[in-house]
């Protein structure tokens, strides 16, 4: 159980620290080529802000996930269900806005 509970809470803290570098540093890098290949130069700072907030609420749904599992709640999944859907939300609004596709 306690295993778990780190794993979750790393796969979070990895997305969040994901989602920081490409918002703050636009580490497009991170990211295939076919996710940004028909984005604007103009427009990758929104982008990458946009792709950012989405890993970040993707990573902080996981997170509390975990901390949540450590006190053993019965609602674990709300953060989970509320993080990722957001998160995907946001991902998909940004795709669909600045590259012009979401499935590449």
């Amino acid at each position: 159980m306690i295993f778990g509970c780190i794993v979750e809470g790393l796969v979070g803290l990895l997305c969040i620290v994901l989602g920081i570098l490409l918002w703050k540093k636009q580490m497009l890098s991170i990211l295939h080529d076919y996710h940004y290949k028909n984005v604007r130069q103009r427009d990758i700072p929104a982008y990458t802000r946009q792709i950012g907030i989405g890993l970040i609420l993707i990573g902080a749904g996981i997170l509390i996930t975990g901390v949540l599992n450590l006190f053993y709640s019965p609602y674990w999944w709300v953060p989970l269900v509320v993080g990722i859907g957001s998160g995907f939300i946001v991902l998909y609004i940004a795709q669909k806005k600045y590259n012009g596709s979401v499935l590449g």
